[in-house]
């Protein structure tokens, strides 16, 4: 971890030198944004988590009731050992086993499409939002944006965070239906 932090910083350091070196008649013009901050906060990025939370409730409620016909079985089974057939007990004992598989298979299928769904929306808006900072950063003559970044930032004026102006553009641009 503190090997990445050092590689981080070094980059920093590097482009800082290489934009002094090449704006050497102009001033450096430095910002920071927080893609986290604005990913959550942007208008696309409360749809997106909302979509997801809607389908998690849709995948729970699917888990919840593959679990309680589980459950089902499992009292009929009990309920029912003493009066059933060794060959009838067996055959129940066989369908509890495969409904737990089929159960198990499920909810590790609906997590891994929740998370697939997340990365797929989540890549989509920071995508978008990269392309707003470089117009901000053309626009404006920024010679460097960095991500503020815990452990590679360590310091900024808020005066440079241009966050909520990313954020503000991003919203924009996603009501106009980009």
């Amino acid at each position: 971890m503190k090997r990445l932090v050092w590689i981080g910083t070094l980059i920093a350091i590097l482009i800082l030198q290489w934009t002094v070196a090449g704006t050497a008649d102009s001033d450096v013009k430095i910002a920071i944004v927080d893609l986290r901050k604005a990913l959550n906060e942007s208008e696309a990025g409360l749809k997106a988590k909302a979509s997801l939370e809607e389908m998690i409730k849709q995948k729970q409620k699917a888990i919840d009731e593959k679990g309680k016909e589980i459950e089902a079985l499992k009292e009929e089974i009990e309920k029912k050992s003493s009066v059933l057939s060794e060959e009838a007990l067996r055959s129940k004992q066989d369908e509890l086993d495969r409904k737990m598989r089929e159960y198990k298979r499920f909810v590790q299928d609906a997590q891994e499409e929740v998370k697939k769904k997340e990365n797929q929306l989540t890549a989509e808006i920071l995508k978008e939002l990269r392309e707003i900072i470089n117009e901000i950063g053309k626009e404006e003559g920024y010679s460097v944006i960095l991500e503020k970044a815990e452990g590679v930032v360590l310091y900024y004026n808020e005066a440079v965070d241009i966050t909520q102006k990313v954020i503000d553009r991003y919203n924009k641009k996603f009501r106009q239906g980009k």
